[in-house]
C-alpha cells in the first residue's frame, strides 16, 4: 500500500502547514505526469513519516494551483511549514526529490 497522500483544495492548506510536503501537481492527461507517477509513490514510501508526499489533480482542484502559480505540469514543489521552499518543473528523477527532502529534512 501506498504512503502516497491526495492533495485536495479543501485539505491543501491544512496538510502544507506543519513539518516537509512535496506536491505533484498534475492531471491525468498529461504524459509527462504519468511517468511521474510512480517515480512519486516511490519517494512517498521511501520518506513515510518524515515527509508528506503525493499528488494534486489540477483539473479536479484548481485553487492551490492557481494560488502558487502553477503554470505547466507536472510541477512539484516543496514546502516546509506551509511556506514554499524549492520548486521543480517537468519530469524529475527520484534521486533528485530525495536529494531536495534530505536537504530540508537536515539528513545527509
Amino acid at each position: 500500500m501506498s504512503n502516497e497522500q491526495v492533495f485536495t483544495d479543501a485539505n491543501f492548506d491544512e496538510l502544507v502547514s506543519k513539518g516537509v510536503s512535496l506536491v505533484d501537481f498534475w492531471a491525468p492527461w498529461c504524459g509527462p505526469c504519468k511517468m511521474q507517477g510512480p517515480i512519486v509513490e516511490k519517494t512517498a514510501e521511501k520518506f513515510e513519516g518524515k515527509a508528506l508526499v503525493g499528488k494534486m489533480n489540477v483539473d479536479e482542484n484548481p485553487g492551490a494551483p492557481m494560488r502558487y502559480g502553477v503554470r505547466a505540469i507536472p510541477t512539484l514543489i516543496l514546502f516546509k511549514d506551509g511556506k514554499e521552499v524549492n520548486r521543480f518543473t517537468g519530469l524529475q528523477q527520484e534521486g533528485q526529490l530525495s536529494e531536495a527532502l534530505n536537504q530540508l529534512l537536515g539528513a545527509n
